[in-house]
């Protein structure tokens, strides 16, 4: 039987379902930029990429994965394909399916079945807990609305997202002053900056062991995106 603390250690992203005859489910497959993703987090798993988000609660009896009723959003899909994928994904998830994990070429790969015989293939990757080997720290960070110039000693007329630290309380109240304006030499993990629009950030912050010269010794992964604002040119 596979390790069940594997579950909670990557992303899943489907790759491949077939129904109990072998034909592909094109009813999971309908945003081919963004799969079907599973998120084991302690006794819940969370579904990403369909129409809304689904949370439900999950436990592992020997080679059964027992998922509970998924709570969803209420997100409103214009797209009937898109509409129709909470429902596609949700009917195979819920109750009971056999489970197992395979490892190829180092990468593992999820495989549940369902009762009904339609077996859902997800392809794993780490998460930053796992590639960073910690939990890391929450911090805030405010993204201003235009990048500015600074150096790299590899990359001329670089250009760096100029960041402050906020603070909020555990009522998610803003306190104290922010911090200083300061260019961010490196990436943050899942952000994608576009030009105009000021972002505050919830993200994960990691240190990096032993790495190599001239590289940053912590990183950055996006959480969520707190605040947004576009700022006039």
């Amino acid at each position: 039987m596979a390790d069940t603390s594997t579950l909670v250690q990557y992303h899943w992203r489907l790759a491949e379902a077939t129904d109990k005859s072998g034909k592909h489910i094109d009813a999971l497959f309908v945003r081919s930029d963004k799969p079907l993703e599973l998120n084991f987090n302690g006794e819940r798993v969370n579904v990403v990429n369909s129409c809304n988000s689904m949370l439900g609660g999950y436990h592992v009896d020997g080679t059964q994965l027992q998922v509970g009723p998924l709570a969803h959003t209420l997100m409103a899909c214009p797209d009937p394909a898109l509409a129709a994928l909470d429902e596609a994904i949700s009917q195979r998830l819920q109750g009971s399916l056999q489970w197992s994990i395979k490892t190829q070429d180092a990468a593992p790969q999820l495989q549940l079945v369902t009762a009904g015989g339609d077996t859902l293939r997800f392809a794993g990757e780490a998460t930053a807990e796992t590639r960073y080997g910690g939990p890391g720290d929450i911090v805030f960070l405010e993204v201003a609305a235009q990048a500015v110039p600074c150096h790299h000693p590899l990359i001329p007329n670089k250009m760096c997202l100029q960041v402050r630290e906020r603070h909020y309380d555990a009522q998610g109240l803003q306190t104290g002053t922010p911090g200083d304006w300061q260019p961010l030499n490196q990436d943050i993990e899942g952000y994608t900056h576009e030009p105009g629009i000021r972002n505050v950030l919830r993200v994960k912050r990691y240190a990096i062991k032993n790495p190599p010269a001239d590289a940053p010794d912590t990183a950055y992964v996006l959480d969520m995106v707190v605040e947004s604002e576009k700022v006039a040119q």
